[in-house]
């Protein structure tokens, strides 16, 4: 089943995201049965303002969170798994606290983020989750005891905070999230990582036996990144290369000057390359570049 391939997708995804603000496992075993946590998250001290760069996603990272991403709307025994999990960390890190003669404060307390796609009113209501007035819509908390909210992606507005959430879901909120990363500048910190996270899902789901209707569409959408990362690619390298010829011939350049080249389509990099044979002072790359925005 494509779900394995999903799930996988979203841990990396996940892990990518958030690895350079603090401690990141995928699949934690817990105690008990044997069971594993999606992605147990822990900050960085001072990094909760560096984590604001992923919007709503950030502030759930902001303490310690368990994040138990799901591709097919979550089943009540899903989510009873879910908590029955967190209920098993919270009572070890609990232990470890004891047997050091230590306290651990509620908030250093993992906080569970199930992330489903969609959610029914009576399963919610079932679970007492309720739609939390200091979160956007989509975000349901339980009882406070529980440390527990169920996001329902499907039902998260379209607006750049969450982003980073929608591109877990399905179908056409999925797609759309897709195309918001596409149109993200080639400087965002996480838009070239997602789109190659995104790529290997597609070369992972075009292998896998009879993949659902939204599968497939999902890999047709997907099919220009290949394009893309392979563009992208190329013109990284003739950016090296012409960034190293430069400073063999008229020695260090400019950062502000290294912005300009890095900005030059791929055509226009090979035409540098072979400008540079005749530059012998860095007026000659200015006088080029120059000419070039004209």
């Amino acid at each position: 089943m494509t779900r394995f391939i999903h799930d996988q997708f979203a841990k990396e995804y996940l892990e990518e995201l958030l690895k350079r603000y603090g401690e990141v496992k995928p699949s934690e075993t817990v105690p008990s049965e044997v069971r594993e946590i999606d992605v147990l998250f822990t900050p960085f001290p001072g990094e909760e303002i560096n984590l604001q760069v992923l919007g709503i996603l950030g502030q759930f990272a902001s303490s310690p969170a368990i994040f138990e991403p799901f591709r097919n709307a979550a089943s009540e025994e899903e989510i009873c798994n879910c908590i029955l999990k967190s209920l098993y960390l919270r009572s070890s890190f609990q232990r470890d606290a004891r047997r050091n003669k230590t306290s651990i404060s509620e908030s250093a307390l993992p906080k569970l983020w199930i992330l489903t796609p969609s959610a029914s009113k009576r399963k919610l209501s079932d679970f007492g989750a309720t739609e939390a007035a200091n979160w956007v819509p989509g975000v349901y908390l339980m009882a406070k005891s529980l440390r527990t909210a169920i996001v329902v992606i499907h039902q998260l507005p379209r607006i750049p905070e969450t982003l980073w959430l929608r591109v877990l879901g399905r179908g056409k909120v999925q797609k759309q999230a897709i195309d918001e990363l596409e149109a993200l500048p080639s400087k965002h910190p996480y838009a070239k990582a997602t789109l190659q996270l995104l790529y290997a899902l597609q070369q992972s789901l075009i292998v896998a036996d009879n993949p659902p209707k939204d599968d497939t569409e999902l890999i047709m959408r997907l099919a220009p990144l290949f394009h893309q990362q392979q563009e992208r690619a190329k013109q990284e390298e003739g950016q090296r290369i012409v960034i190293r010829q430069l400073n063999r011939r008229i020695g260090e350049v400019d950062s502000s000057l290294i912005e300009r080249v890095q900005e030059l389509s791929i055509e226009k990099l090979e035409e540098l390359g072979e400008a540079l044979l005749d530059f012998s002072v860095l007026s000659d790359l200015e006088a080029w570049l120059a000419q070039q925005e004209v």
